[in-house]
């Protein structure tokens, strides 16, 4: 099989062509090839540890802070409870919350506060990547390999990540926001006119320009931008239940856009999907090849499972598809993802 062989990307049946990016006939070769090419390592020097978060700069969040005009505050997050997408795989399950002081105890007397005073408390249980994330910088390696060229087991041990934990990205993602909506934009030209993007949709770079074009000035992606993309698969399963969206198939970015990811600058970006790259992947036997261009290579922060729905239909209302983004992380010591509520000010 050559690179001009054709295989179906699309999800819908038809036949495209591989890219020049992907050798179906040879994952590896791709995946370092691009790894080569689309690489960041030592751009902001040996010691770094945000990656393409040093795109965000004072003047790209003045900017950011300017988008708000209406007020209008929209979260990004899907609820954090145990009716979650998770399945268990990698121990990954929904959170577990618990009361420990209710109102029952409270009215019964039973706290021991004098009075009359009374108190509710609770816990939760979670890993930090089975709802609404970030991928840290710590959480994908490439052959061995760490963000910025750092042996991935001097990394990451059993201490959590000594380098790139989570924590280091606390106070610097407040910048400027872009929603591509692939599934409103191009649903209907790709004969989905519900807005939802099938499952094993590969989105590629001409997509995304695509998308930008239908939607206006506005959706422009720049430097120290985060882009959400919306696909429409968290709208379908809202509607016809989890089923497998938690690792299963899915509509995402195709392993074609990495020189897009690279040259665009953009410093982190988000998807409706469990795995922010089309599944299944692009490549037989592979597992989320994408992933491992982005994060130790390019340095650039995923987020996944995030709910664009609701500030869609706002930005679909009046064209405009860039806000003010706030999505800090818990600065959790040592951590390589997080849960986050982003939230979209307009």
């Amino acid at each position: 099989m050559t690179a001009q062989d054709t295989a179906d990307t699309t999800g819908t049946g038809e036949s495209a062509t591989d890219s020049p990016v992907i050798r179906r006939e040879d994952p590896l070769g791709s995946i370092t090839t691009a790894a080569y090419k689309y690489n960041n390592w030592g751009r902001w020097g040996e010691d770094d540890v945000l990656g393409t978060l040093n795109f965000i700069d004072t003047a790209k969040r003045i900017q950011a802070a300017a988008l708000v005009t209406t007020g209008e505050a929209f979260s990004l997050s899907q609820p954090f409870d145990t009716n979650g997408p998770q399945k268990g795989w990698r121990r990954r399950t929904n959170p577990v919350h618990t009361m420990t002081d209710t109102g029952v105890d409270a009215e019964r007397g039973n706290q021991g506060f004098p009075h009359g005073f009374g108190g509710a408390d609770d816990v939760i249980a979670m890993p930090l990547q089975c709802s609404t994330q970030w991928d840290g910088l710590g959480h994908i390696f490439d052959r061995g390999q760490a963000w910025n060229g750092r042996a991935a087991g001097d990394v990451v041990t059993s201490e959590g990540d000594l380098y790139t934990g989570i924590e280091t990205a606390a106070a610097k993602i407040v910048t400027r926001g872009v929603l591509l909506d692939v599934g409103r934009a191009l649903g209907p030209e790709l004969g989905h006119p519900e807005g939802e993007l099938p499952d094993g949709f590969a989105i590629t770079a001409e997509h995304l320009e695509r998308t930008i074009e239908l939607q206006g000035s506005s959706s422009t992606v720049g430097r120290g931008d985060i882009v959400v993309i919306r696909t429409g698969q968290y709208t379908r399963v809202r509607r016809e239940g989890w089923g497998d969206y938690a690792g299963g198939a899915a509509p995402g970015l195709s392993f074609s856009t990495a020189p897009w990811l690279h040259t665009t600058e953009i410093a982190g970006i988000a998807t409706d999907t469990w795995g922010f790259e089309v599944r299944p992947n692009e490549f037989d036997g592979a597992f989320q090849p994408l992933h491992q261009i982005a994060i130790p290579n390019l340095g650039l922060f995923l987020g996944e499972m995030w709910d664009p729905d609701a500030l869609a239909q706002a930005c679909a209302a009046d064209g405009k598809y860039d806000f003010l983004l706030t999505a800090a992380p818990l600065p959790i010591t040592g951590a390589v993802g997080s849960p986050v509520n982003p939230i979209a000010l307009r």
